[in-house]
Order: structure tokens, then C-alpha cells, then sequence
């Protein structure tokens, strides 16, 4: 049911209302409020509609498997991603790399049966150099309800030497391509923002605020932050970037005492950004080189997890301005070994899921581990956490949920029997997973229950 069919059902029903009586207002409110929360039931882009892996959805199952078992349908995805799904009413977006013909694709899947409804490329170019645990694909797609925009890396073959690395080997330079597309599968942008080389290959996720597309540039040369105009691509800012030196961090945009504060680690450094015009706001320094995971925030602090080559879980006080490395740093560990997976935070609870397979849970008023419990054989993909438990996917397809509390308690442990390297997202009471073959797409199988 799309969002204007389900506001016009509440229109009906609020004019029958009226003429049954005055007092049936605090009802009228109630269905305006159901309605207006149809829009919160999408998952827009990387980490869902709040970008840091919540789902206020409370109706996901808690059991599933791949051949059964509250699977609602399951979907062949041609070439290779670890892109996540983004969901946007009844419609799915994707993104693959085709490596046999060296395209880089959009899918638009139908919600509600899993049918592919039509597939564009993006690029065609020779494929670049990357790490083994990244793909061709890995920057997930964002919408704003009219159009999807999606980054790729574009590159001609020509090789350079890698740069921060400790075994020379040739690496491929090229340019972030940025693609805007309406819902049918036509083009309406393409902008080529900056440069990029990096011998871990490329990942960024596109940010929506307001009119503009902010887009991370890190990588091992002359580093920038960029935003784009959503109606055309141009350039409305770029701001240089101070290390220059490789990260795949996702900026998390939140309103803090009345400044809009654009917080992200990368680049040897956490930093926070006006995303209106890319003006700093603060910095602090370090706490290591490189970062991948993306940051959460709890209403007080933020909190990050790194990283490479050192260690950390961190969590920052946002109200400084300037270089706030020796001021405004709440707590700081250096005891769980997370790279990759993004956190997430659940009341006073932060859990980590360090890359080989140990989840993490610390308090975030003292910064203490509560606990520290092996969960899979290794973590690539970032927390969810939705009906107010945490949801652990590793490799191998497992999906291991947890309830909060100062001990594990482990609710169920769910396997589709494909490996993942892509994190999940959740929108209208369905869970989405997508394994290196097939997108899963998991709900409660009412129909299925029934006829047992």
C-alpha cells in the first residue's frame, strides 16, 4: 500500500468521524500520527532513516532460516556487492558490479514479492584494486523519495604506486562518480566531484541534507569533503581534507543546541562540520590512522570505534569548538579490536562488534565493558537494532540477537545459508539481508502459520 493510498484511507475515515462527533478529535490525531509514520517505516540509506542502525519497528521476527522459515521471498542478485539494500515504500534499491562485462549496476526490486522491476548500469570501466574483504559495489545508494543516488568508482587501467603501504605494490587511481536516478530507472545527473586512489579500492555512501549530497572523499592523496546539488550535481562546496590519507567513514548529521553538527572520523582525526557549507566546528586529533566504521550518537555523546593500526572505542562530548583533542574526549578503551562493523547504541548500552567474531558491550556513561562474548568467526557487516534488541550478523549468514543488559543474553541465532558481507536493513516489518548470491527478505509468514 503506497503512502498517498494510506493518507487518503485516513482522510475517509476522518470525515466519517466528523460527522459522528466533535469529540473524536484526540482519534483524528492518532491516525495523522499513523500515517505521518509511514515515511519512518523506510530505510533511505546507509544505516536506515537515522544513520546510525535503529529501526523504531518493533514487528521484525525474531526467527527465520534461508529455506523457510519466516522467508517471505528470496531474490537472484547478478555480480558481486556488499552494498546494503535501501527500501523506500515499495520499492528496493541495490547496487552490484558485473565483473564479466565491467558494469556497475542499480536494481529497483518490488517490496513486496522480491521481482526485479528493472536494472540500469551507472559505469563501465575496467575494475580497480581493492582490498579482499571490499568489492566493486560497496557504497550504499541513497533516496529521498524522487531519486537515488548512487557513487562508483570510475578508473582507465593505468596503475601508480600505492601510497601508506608497507609492501609496494601498483594500485589504480580514478574518479568518484555520483549518479542520480529517478524511480523508473532513468538518469538525471552524473558528476564526477573529485579524485581517488586507495589500494583498499573505494566505498562511500552519499549523505542527504536538505538540497545537497555529501559525499566522504577520503582517500591517499588530496583528500576532500564534497557536496553536491540534488537537482543537478554541481559542486555547492568542498572543503580539503587534513591527512590525506584513506577512510570509509559515513558522516552522521545530528542538531545539537541549536548547531547542525556533521560528525565523522577519518583521516587520523574525528571532525565535525557545518554540512550547510563544510565550515569546521572542532577536531580532535588521532586516535589512529584509519577508520572504516561509522559513528553513533545517543542525545549526549557520540562514539566511535577504530581502527587500523591501533585499537579504540571513544566517546566525545560535541559542545567544543576548535581543537578539542585535550577537552572533550568523555572516555576512551582501547581493549576491542573493531575496524569494520559500525556500532550501535540502545539506552546506556554500546555495542561492538570487533571484525574477528567477539561482540563488546560498554557502558556509555563510564566507558566500561560489561561483557565481551564471542559471536560468529568474523564481523564485516554493521549493527541494527530494532523491538529494542541488537541484531549481530557475521560472515557466514548467522544473525545473532542479543538483548540488552549488563550480561549476554542471547534471544536467537538465525542462518540463511549464504555467506554476507552486507549490512541489513529493516523497513515495514521485513529485514532484508543480502547474501553474496541473493537478497533475503525476512517478515513474519502469517500465511504459513496459519496452515500449520
Amino acid at each position: 500500500m503506497t503512502r498517498q493510498f494510506k493518507m487518503e484511507a485516513v482522510i475517509v475515515r476522518f470525515k466519517m468521524l466528523c460527522r459522528l462527533s466533535l469529540s473524536v478529535v484526540p482519534l483524528v490525531v492518532a491516525l495523522l500520527a499513523s500515517a505521518s509514520f509511514v515515511t519512518a517505516e523506510n530505510w533511505p540509506g546507509w544505516r536506515g532513516p537515522t544513520g546510525d542502525g535503529l529501526s523504531p519497528d518493533n514487528r521484525i521476527p525474531t526467527e527465520w532460516d534461508g529455506d523457510g522459515k519466516n522467508l517471505l521471498w528470496k531474490t537472484d542478485i547478478s555480480g558481486d556487492g556488499y552494498s546494503s539494500p535501501i527500501v523506500w515504500e515499495d520499492r528496493i534499491f541495490l547496487t552490484s558490479c558485473i565483473k564479466e562485462t565491467q558494469e556497475r549496476v542499480l536494481f529497483c526490486l518490488d517490496r513486496i514479492n522480491g521481482k526485479i522491476l528493472w536494472k540500469t548500469t551507472v559505469v563501465k570501466s575496467p575494475l580497480e584494486t581493492l582490498h579482499k574483504f571490499n568489492s566493486h559495489s560497496s557504497g550504499t545508494p541513497a533516496t529521498d523519495g524522487k531519486h537515488v543516488y548512487v557513487t562508483f568508482l570510475e578508473v582507465d587501467g593505468k596503475t601508480v604506486d600505492a601510497r601508506n603501504v608497507g609492501k609496494a605494490r601498483p594500485v589504480t587511481p580514478g574518479e568518484i562518480v555520483v549518479a542520480a536516478y529517478d524511480f523508473h530507472g532513468r538518469a538525471v545527473w552524473k558528476a564526477k566531484p573529485g579524485k581517488f586512489v586507495s589500494v583498499h579500492g573505494f566505498c562511500s555512501c552519499p549523505v542527504l541534507y536538505k538540497d545537497k549530497i555529501i559525499v566522504n572523499g577520503d582517500h591517499d592523496g588530496e583528500s576532500y569533503l564534497v557536496a553536491l546539488d540534488k537537482k543537478t550535481g554541481a559542486t555547492s562546496w568542498k572543503v580539503d581534507r587534513d591527512n590525506k590519507t584513506r577512510s570509509y567513514v559515513t558522516p552522521l548529521i545530528r542538531e545539537i543546541d541549536g548547531r547542525t553538527q556533521m560528525v565523522f572520523s577519518g583521516s587520523s582525526h574525528v571532525a565535525s562540520y557545518d554540512p550547510e557549507t563544510g565550515e569546521q566546528h572542532w577536531k580532535i586529533d588521532g586516535p589512529t590512522e584509519q577508520f572504516v566504521s561509522s559513528m553513533v550518537y545517543d542525545g549526549k555523546k557520540f562514539y566511535l570505534c577504530a581502527g587500523f593500526p591501533t585499537y579504540h572505542v571513544m566517546a566525545i562530548d560535541p559542545t567544543g569548538e576548535g581543537n578539542v583533542t585535550d577537552t572533550h574526549v568523555v572516555w576512551h578503551k582501547t581493549n576491542a579490536k573493531c575496524y569494520v562493523p559500525s556500532p550501535v547504541v540502545v539506552g546506556d548500552y554500546l555495542f561492538v562488534a570487533d571484525d574477528h567474531g567477539i561482540a563488546n558491550c560498554f557502558d556509555t556513561k563510564t566507558g566500561d565493558r560489561l561483557w565481551r562474548d564471542r559471536l560468529g568467526r568474523h564481523f564485516s557487516t554493521s549493527l541494527v537494532a530494532a523491538n529494542g534488541l541488537v541484531y549481530f550478523l557475521d560472515d557466514d549468514g548467522r544473525t545473532t540477537i542479543v538483548k540488552p543488559g549488563d550480561e549476554p543474553n542471547i534471544v536467537a541465532v538465525n542462518g540463511i545459508g549464504e555467506e554476507c558481507r552486507a549490512s541489513p536493513a529493516i523497513a515495514n516489518g521485513r529485514i532484508y539481508i543480502r547474501g553474496l548470491k541473493h537478497l533475503y527478505c525476512i517478515g513474519e509468514n502469517r500465511v504459513a502459520e496459519k496452515n500449520q
